[in-house]
């Protein structure tokens, strides 16, 4: 099965956000759909399902360690000219240091992961069809936008099911698999 370990935000958060969204909100990026909005802490993959009592131990032990901390949804940025993404605000070393946990508890639990790089926590918006559409319009529109904090208070780890049908568009859809109260 195919899973990561993630923050989801309230639907309060989404609330907001989809609010902004909705003012530069046009078919000439593939927007993410807002049931799936989240912050990927880890990405693993494929996971095999004899690994999953390991993996679910551990990473109930990363969000035992884990006191919950406040987080906002913050401004907005682009990976390269195709992802367009908002950020977070807050306390991003929580954040930071429950990403190093969901992925060590990942590693520790003999999930093959890919290689270490810092953590930017973001939440895709859109994706470009084409490098040729500019991002800009919708970083000006969106860089001012500041979310209402909220307690992250659950590490979540979510399961991946990709499109099947082969219907343009279509997207992942994302369920989650089990939660773990923050309780350090």
């Amino acid at each position: 099965m195919r899973l990561f370990a993630a923050v989801l935000p309230p639907d309060a958060a989404v609330a907001e956000l989809a609010q902004a969204v909705d003012g530069v909100h046009d078919d000439r990026l593939t927007w993410t759909a807002r049931a799936g909005w989240h912050f990927t802490l880890a990405f693993m993959g494929e996971v095999r399902d004899e690994v999953l009592p390991e993996l679910h131990t551990r990473l109930e032990r990363a969000a035992h360690r884990t006191p919950p901390f406040p987080l906002r949804l913050h401004g907005c940025g682009h990976f390269g000219d195709r992802a367009l993404w908002v950020g977070a605000a807050g306390e991003l070393p929580a954040l930071r240091m429950l990403a190093e946990r969901a992925d060590a508890a990942a590693r520790r639990a003999g999930v093959p992961m890919d290689q270490h790089r810092r953590y930017t926590p973001h939440l895709t918006l859109a994706r470009s069809r084409s490098a040729s559409t500019p991002l800009r319009p919708y970083l000006d529109a969106l860089a001012d936008f500041e979310g209402t904090p909220w307690q992250v208070d659950t590490l979540s780890l979510v399961r991946s099911n990709l499109p099947v049908s082969g219907v343009p568009g279509e997207q992942p859809r994302y369920e989650t698999v089990r939660s773990w109260p923050l309780a350090g």
